[in-house]
């Protein structure tokens, strides 16, 4: 079942309507049944295998002896080929990336389906062990755009995060539930309690992610875009910017934060109580840069190569800062 969600109109009107409804229908959210299959997690140059067994897409844009390597985590109903373009300039600055499909996005098992914030942060930890077995020595930094900024913030700020050189945060999904209008949180807790797999379109939202229409119009081919979400993915995803946002201020490591001051998506006021709750933590090792041309979709944007090259300025000053740490510790 797919619906057309049209905020422009009058939510007040019909969500009771819509209420009696659905509460007709008396279904239950459902849970994707875990693999059968439990060991080692593995890693190649295509695939990631997770210690459950679970099959991830992976993909990999080499450096020779790379300076920094870069793990890209993915946006929501989006998939691994959104870091390409800054893959390939950042392979000229000497730095590797790799980027794979989150569970539920790209060329998973379960396309649409939500897996969960420790899932998540799990997979993203398993993930970043194996790229720094490959590459020992070598300094590893996590670049979530979106939702996988607000997967980077969940597995940060848990006891058992990986050691990395930094974080860079693109746009990161922060809109909690605190900073939504009542009527939407209301909407959203309704459908999911009801119809949990009905799934809703952004037809007729009015909304411009980036300013590169020709990249937004490929996307719109990409069938491993997802274009009909499941109401139950959307309450997930909630529940992962609640946390992000909640977590902010235990954010330790060195970090990028990049925003668009034109973002349709997330809204200005829950990315700055994030910066604030962020800086108020350990404010040295923070970097906030704001763009006044920037859309959501940052690092496609039409401007995109200006952030690409601050990604790689920002690294090569986190290298440099790390290096003079060394040394002042041998003395």
């Amino acid at each position: 079942m797919s619906v057309v969600l049209r905020l422009s109109g009058s939510v007040r009107c019909w969500l009771p309507a819509l209420f009696l409804i659905l509460v007709a229908s008396g279904c239950a959210p459902a849970v994707v049944a875990p693999l059968p299959v439990a060991g080692a997690a593995r890693l190649d140059d295509s695939r990631f295998v997770t210690a459950d067994g679970e099959t991830l897409g992976v993909s990999v844009w080499p450096a020779a002896q790379p300076k920094a390597i870069v793990i890209a985590v993915h946006g929501f109903n989006d998939y691994r080929r959104f870091f390409a373009a800054t893959a390939e300039y950042l392979q000229q600055q000497q730095v590797a990336s790799y980027a794979y499909d989150q569970r539920g996005f790209g060329e998973s098992r379960t396309p649409g389906r939500w897996a969960g914030d420790d899932t998540y942060a799990d997979d993203l930890g398993q993930f970043t062990r194996l790229v720094q077995a490959r590459h020992p020595g070598v300094p590893v930094y996590l670049l979530g755009e979106s939702m996988g900024g607000a997967v980077v913030v969940n597995a940060m700020t848990r006891q058992d995060k990986p050691a990395v050189a930094g974080l860079i945060l693109a746009a990161p999904a922060v809109w909690g539930r605190d900073t939504m209008p009542w009527y939407q949180t209301s909407l959203l807790w309704t459908l999911y309690h009801t119809v949990p797999w009905m799934t809703l379109t952004g037809k007729g939202l009015k909304i411009m992610p980036s300013d590169n229409i020709e990249m937004l119009r490929a996307l719109g081919r990409d069938p491993l875009v997802i274009k009909e979400t499941r109401v139950d993915a959307i309450y997930g995803l909630t529940n992962l910017m609640d946390n992000a946002l909640g977590a902010a201020e235990k954010l330790d490591d060195e970090t990028l934060l990049l925003y668009g001051r034109k973002d349709q998506i997330v809204p200005p006021e829950p990315t700055n109580l994030f910066v604030e709750a962020m800086l108020s933590g350990r404010p040295d090792n923070k970097t906030v840069a704001y763009y006044q041309n920037g859309y959501h979709m940052l690092l496609r944007d039409l401007q995109a190569p200006v952030i690409w090259r601050d990604i790689n300025a920002w690294i090569d000053h986190s290298l440099q800062r790390a290096e003079l740490q060394a040394a002042a510790n041998r003395f």
